[in-house]
């Protein structure tokens, strides 16, 4: 059993929860995930790590409440405690694998969408400590629902801010808060670390084939054991197959097959409506 030592709802729908996972938070490094069972009877979650403290033996998830799982766990409190909590699974980003030397010449932007914005938090962090600058994009549909606005400003110097509506910070979706930093505002990019809705990401990838930036994608397709042995989490990138959650969840984002992903993370949304229906009865 994983302790829970913090809950607490960043808006309506979305929670941030500490967890006692003292093996997770010693081996994990950002771009890496978990996989979460809140009871022994629920569905097992795929959850990208947000941040790990080494010395408390803690780790960080921020959970979006969509299906009957995660309604479920957002009804936890600190002191419950997770049935499951396993990690670190999948690769940890390039950027922090890759010589530091290297990674300090590139010049790096992340653009974020949604729950997305939570992942790229332990990047941006990691490149702050080691002495690299990045730039960050966050979109939400309104200021409403924007998350880790303080979190980002701490550890980067430049944090760009869009609304679908207009309602904080710049107007418009996130990629063309890009291409107006890009081709209006002087900036330059040689590297894009891009999480988000997958229809996001595909645009953000579309606009950064243009303007010439490599892009990086997290991939987040259904998952079931989060070892590769069902097969759930494939996806075609450059045409080959490849499973998410041992190759991934990261890939280059101009080589991913994202009509076939797309239709993939529909397949069960029939089913996942009736278990939602369940769980709120």
């Amino acid at each position: 059993m994983f302790q829970i030592l913090s809950m607490k709802y960043l808006n309506e729908n979305i929670f941030r929860m500490d967890i006692e996972a003292p093996m997770v938070a010693r081996a994990c490094l950002p771009g890496q995930f978990v996989i979460v069972r809140s009871h022994e009877d629920a569905e097992r979650i795929p959850l990208t790590i947000c941040d790990y403290d080494r010395e408390k033996g803690s780790v960080t998830i921020v959970v979006q409440v969509i299906g009957a799982g995660t309604i479920r766990m957002g009804q936890m409190k600190a002191g419950d405690s997770l049935a499951d909590f396993v990690g670190p699974l999948g690769q940890p980003s390039d950027l922090v694998t890759d010589d530091i030397e290297e990674v300090k010449k590139k010049k790096i932007v992340f653009v974020a969408g949604g729950l997305g914005t939570a992942p790229v938090y332990p990047q941006v962090k990691w490149l702050k400590e080691h002495g690299v600058a990045s730039d960050v994009i966050i979109g939400a549909k309104n200021k409403d629902i924007l998350i880790m606005e303080e979190e980002f400003k701490a550890v980067t110097d430049n944090l760009f801010i869009t609304t679908d509506d207009g309602s904080y910070g710049r107007t418009g979706m996130v990629t063309k808060c890009l291409e107006d930093l890009v081709t209006q505002e002087g900036k330059q990019y040689d590297h894009c670390v891009c999480i988000g809705p997958m229809i996001m990401m595909k645009f953000v990838c579309q606009l950064t084939e243009k303007l010439g930036i490599h892009t990086v994608v997290s991939m987040n397709p259904i998952m079931v054991d989060g070892t590769g042995m069902c097969g759930a989490c494939r996806c075609s990138v450059e045409g080959k197959t490849k499973f998410a959650c041992v190759d991934g969840p990261e890939f280059d984002g101009h080589k991913v097959n994202w009509d076939e992903a797309m239709r993939r993370s529909g397949m069960y949304r029939d089913w996942e409506a009736k278990a939602k229906e369940g769980a709120q009865a």
